[in-house]
């Protein structure tokens, strides 16, 4: 296979281990001939193993809280100095809910955590784009991209309050695909992935059997990783350089399932 992101530049947040999505598409892009910068809240770096990638991908990790602009300045200014010119994709791999993770439930929620599940999970996209088209630091045609979730359009109750961090997250994407479409041809979009056994994934209450769920419900099974990746690497190359303002699902064909054969047969049992 060709080197489809020879010769670009681009910044991917979010990859904790070897499960991360953000860690399988840092592989695939370095594959596809990419160089980039690795990002990471600073928590996240104390916890994670992301040295490692960098080390794998010959490149290196500039950490950054994505709630704050002056962190998205410094990333930008630091990657635009090693490179020695401006971005062509970003990965937005950034998702976090203290609700979720302090067990609260949907209808007792703590409100100053729910501000932040908002804040981290999605404002943060928008501070990376704002930041982005001030300082003019992306090239025309750039591609960003959003991790998403189905949650943002249907119920799934033990996702809690990272559903409307979703759905902001999406909106964000459609607003801002418009006038950094006008202003620069620079594309956004989101994906909505299948349920993944990453380590924020299983985080979520009755993840186990939802992710057999799903996977018996679509089609082609359950997207992994590994396939979200390649994806990830088709929308950053030139071959997608039309799409733009849409929310992809990557899922096996679950978002246009009602029941499945599969699903029938086990409830039948």
């Amino acid at each position: 296979m060709s080197k489809l992101l020879e010769g670009k530049i681009g910044i991917i947040t979010g990859a904790l281990d070897e499960n991360s999505i953000a860690w399988k598409v840092a592989e695939k892009c370095h594959e596809h001939g990419a160089k980039f910068i690795l990002s990471n809240a600073p928590v996240a770096l104390r916890m994670g193993k992301i040295n490692q990638l960098a080390e794998k991908c010959n490149t290196k990790v500039i950490g950054a809280d994505a709630t704050i602009v002056e962190d998205w300045e410094k990333l930008y200014q630091a990657t635009l100095d090693t490179f020695g010119r401006k971005i062509d994709f970003i990965l937005h791999s950034i998702g976090m809910s203290p609700n979720v993770r302090k067990g609260k439930h949907y209808t007792d929620l703590n409100y100053d955590w729910y501000l932040k599940s908002i804040d981290i999970s999605a404002i943060s996209f928008h501070k990376m784009l704002q930041t982005a088209q001030k300082m003019d630091a992306i090239n025309e045609w750039g591609s960003v991209l959003g991790l998403s979730y189905i949650a943002a359009q249907r119920t799934f109750p033990d996702y809690n309050d990272m559903a409307e961090a979703k759905a902001v997250l999406e909106s964000i994407a459609r607003s801002y695909g418009y006038h950094y479409g006008v202003a620069k041809k620079i594309r956004i979009n989101t994906i909505s992935q299948s349920p993944t056994k990453t380590t924020a994934g299983t985080g979520v209450g009755g993840f186990d059997a939802f992710f057999e769920y799903a996977d018996k419900m679509s089609p082609l099974g359950n997207a992994s990783a590994e396939d979200c990746a390649n994806f990830c690497v088709a929308m950053f190359s030139d071959l997608t350089r039309m799409i733009t303002m849409q929310n992809i699902y990557h899922d096996g064909g679950f978002s246009s399932m009602g029941i499945s054969a599969a699903l029938m047969e086990k409830f039948c049992q």
